[in-house]
């Protein structure tokens, strides 16, 4: 028996309050599902970090769209995902910014290696910007008090690899 993976979108159909109570479950029970019959499953730690995200956002109201990915991107797809054009994600290829694969004439990128950029993208925009708070504080841009310091306010995902 062999199923078909396609999109699909989610809408909130429950009472928010009961999402948000399943969600403090998940988090207090662990990845673990009991089936009709009493057996016990253990889930995979992606599914379960996937299933309580999926749960967080019913809880607040948001939809939620499942949609199977390759683990090999056209540069569309891989575009889509970094939230940029075509041509720029091309650019950023072929300035070796994120590895490729050209086995013929369509150029195919691997999701982990777009991951990666993603994020050395995200710590390179940081840096930056905490190098212009430090230029503009130097050169007396912000009003602070002798001997303030700044610190940047971490990303909760700097944090918490969860």
């Amino acid at each position: 028996m062999s199923a078909t993976l396609t999109e699909r979108t989610v809408l909130p159909g429950e009472p928010m309050q009961r999402m948000a109570d399943l969600l403090v479950a998940l988090k207090t029970h662990g990845p673990l599902l009991v089936g009709a019959d009493g057996a016990h499953i253990e889930l995979p730690d992606e599914l379960y970090e996937v299933l309580k995200d999926v749960v967080a956002a019913l809880s607040q109201g948001l939809a939620i769209t499942v949609a199977p990915q390759h683990t090999v991107l056209t540069t569309g797809q891989a575009a889509d995902l970094l939230g940029i054009s075509r041509p720029t994600l091309v650019r950023l290829l072929e300035a070796g910014e994120i590895p490729f694969d050209q086995p013929g004439r369509h150029r195919r990128v691997r999701l982990d290696d777009l991951l990666a950029y993603q994020q050395r993208a995200g710590r390179a925009r940081a840096a930056g910007l905490d190098e212009m708070v430090r230029v503009s504080e130097d050169a007396g841009v912000y009003d602070l008090p002798e001997g303030a310091s700044f610190e940047r306010i971490k990303d909760r995902s700097e944090d918490d690899p969860e």
